[in-house]
Parts: structure tokens; sequence; C-alpha cells
């Protein structure tokens, strides 16, 4: 069985405890940065052995994961922070092990994305999920795109650009479009900033120092 599961974000007191009960039992776990991990195995007195898992080694990973699998082991996947396969990877060995005819289960747990839907008071019977945008080709695109939307649309975007991203936003949707930034999502400084596009620009300006994790949702067309 390959077991997807999801870490706290900020707060650790997310953990739930059938998150920790699986960590344990299982034979290993994959981890996005083991260095990073090794902090929350050590927090919850998790001893299993931990692997590396990351955008630069997944591809040539899978198959030796698949092959664990199928003789018979439990691993657990997953990523710095969050749920595996959501802008972190885990698609594609979900994938295979989906080919390959091995048990897969997600355990429910911590992610930014729904959080900061529900928090900014904006439509979430319907929402589009874009992730992280390219940082410079296709990035236009992607952006146009967004603006068009008539559902509510959720971003993941770094500190450093999340001024630059929301001029980009103003010139395409107009200064009135309603947006929500949520910053550090569940950590002791977290900050929810609702406004329109033109309000926002002005509280975050291009060049100012933004730190932490930030997710930005905007209102459709």
């Amino acid at each position: 069985m390959l077991y997807f599961v999801p870490t706290p974000i900020g707060n650790l007191e997310d953990m739930t405890f059938r998150a920790i009960r699986t960590l344990q039992e299982v034979d290993y776990i994959y981890a996005e940065d083991t260095r990073t991990s090794k902090k929350i195995m050590q927090h919850f007195e998790i001893t299993t052995p931990l692997r590396s898992f990351h955008a630069f080694n997944e591809h040539q990973s899978v198959e030796h994961i698949i092959a664990l699998l199928d003789s018979g082991v439990n691993i657990a996947l997953i990523s710095d922070a969050g749920t595996p396969g959501i802008s972190d990877p885990g698609f594609l060995l979900a994938r295979a092990c989906r080919d390959a005819n091995i048990l897969t289960t997600t355990l429910p747990g911590a992610t930014a994305l729904i959080p900061a839907l529900v928090s900014s008071g904006l439509p979430c019977d319907k929402f589009h999920f874009e992730g992280f945008l390219p940082h410079k080709k296709g990035r236009k695109k992607r952006l146009d795109f967004i603006s068009d939307l008539p559902e509510t649309t959720v971003l993941y975007e770094s500190p450093h650009r999340i001024g630059k991203c929301l001029l980009e936003l103003q010139a395409l949707c107009g200064n009135d479009r309603k947006a929500t930034v949520c910053r550090e999502i569940s950590k002791l400084h977290e900050e929810i900033k609702h406004g329109t596009l033109e309000e926002l620009v002005a509280y975050f300006p291009k060049g100012k120092k933004v730190k932490g994790e930030i997710v930005l949702v905007l209102a459709g067309k």
C-alpha cells in the first residue's frame, strides 16, 4: 500500500492521529526534503526510515518505489508541508500505482488552498485551482485565462512575486475586482488581507519585502 500523508503547513497541532500512526507503521517514508521532514519525525517520535523523493529525482525513483510496493512493502509519501501531489511531487507516483494495480490511500489533512478559499468570503461552491504560475514562459497566457474565468481562482505565489502578480492581475481584471491574500496560514503571524486589486496593490506594492507562504484568491469575472 502507498499512503499519501499530509503534514502541517505551519501549526504542528494540525497533524492528525491517523497520520502519525500511519507514518509509524509503514516500512519507509519518502519525503520531499528529508532535512525538513526529520524535524516533524522527531517532534512526533516517528523513527521510520526516511528516503528522498523530490522534483529532481521523481522520474528516476518511481520505478524503484513501484518495485518495493509490488514486493509487499508499505510506503508513505509526504511533502515539506500540506498534501503530496498538490503543487508538490506525487502525481507521477500515483499514476504509476494506478497503472500497476497497486493500492493507494490518501489521508485527509492539511492543505493551504481550502483554508484560504473559505476565509476569502468569495464563492467557493465552484472554483479553479491554478497553483503556481509560470515565472516567465506561458505566464501571460495563464493570467489571461484566469482573468476571464467566472469562478473564483486560487493561486499560490512566492513572497518575492506577490506584488508583481497583483499588478499583472490589476491590469487585466481592473481596479475593482475583489481578491484576498492569505499569508502564513496557521502560523503565528498569519495574515488575511481582503480588498480590491487596487487596494491590495497598494498594500503589497512591487518591491515590498514580504515573508511567508502566500495564497491569492481572486474573484471570478
